[in-house]
């Protein structure tokens, strides 16, 4: 395996000051997620979402965000899947957006509660009809399976099921979830690794702002 104790980049692509920062955290967080996206990075809107269960154990994988404004950060998924159960008792969660073109990342942490039905439904029935039939098919999600053949031909009865032209219904068992904000990091990565670092906190209605150390 190749050494990995000498491999390291130097960032020098810009600096993040205490004044460019927008007072409000999710302000900031749309600024830089829209220089993303006009960037044309790949899929900016990835984030890792870190959940743990009533023991403490960590799990963390990659999900879409599908929502981001005054009530939270959505995303959408099975809700018998890992992460389902993990939020079931313990419903909180860390997510992290790294856009390593820019040399950033965001980090942002608070309760969870799953989104309304009809907001669901109506993000559901937006989807291209293949991933509709496909949240159908990952059901239980994350349990064993078969093999690839098994998951192909459940795939394949749901088309006989929902044929084109019909609605594919919501699965009960599918849905939204909403990340509650109270505390944002955005990070700018620095030469010799003296990075900046800035942590919005919620405090009674207010954010106030902090500096970090690297």
């Amino acid at each position: 395996m190749t050494d990995l104790t000498g491999l390291r980049l130097s960032y020098t692509r810009a600096e993040l000051r205490r004044a460019d920062l927008h007072p409000e955290p999710l302000a900031q967080f749309q600024v830089w997620l829209q220089e993303a996206l006009d960037a044309g990075l790949r899929e900016p809107y990835a984030l890792s979402l870190a959940t743990a269960d009533q023991s403490g154990r960590p799990s963390v994988r990659t999900v879409l965000l599908r929502g981001a404004d005054e009530r939270g950060l959505t995303f959408y998924t099975n809700f018998g899947s890992h992460k389902g159960h993990d939020l079931a008792v313990n419903p909180q969660a860390e997510l992290l957006f790294h856009w390593a073109e820019h040399e950033r990342q965001v980090r942002a942490y608070g309760p969870v509660a799953r989104v309304p039905d009809e907001e669901a439904d109506a993000y559901f029935h937006a989807r291209p009809r293949e991933s509709q039939l496909a949240a159908h098919a990952s059901d239980p999600q994350s349990a064993p399976v078969q093999d690839r053949a098994a998951l192909d031909a459940t795939f394949a009865a749901l088309h006989r099921r929902f044929p084109e032209g019909t609605e594919v219904p919501r699965p009960v068992f599918w849905g939204g979830y909403r990340v509650t904000v109270q505390e944002w990091e955005f990070w700018q990565g620095r030469p010799s690794r003296l990075h900046d670092r800035f942590r919005y906190a919620r405090q009674d209605d207010r954010w106030q702002v902090q500096r970090l150390l690297p």
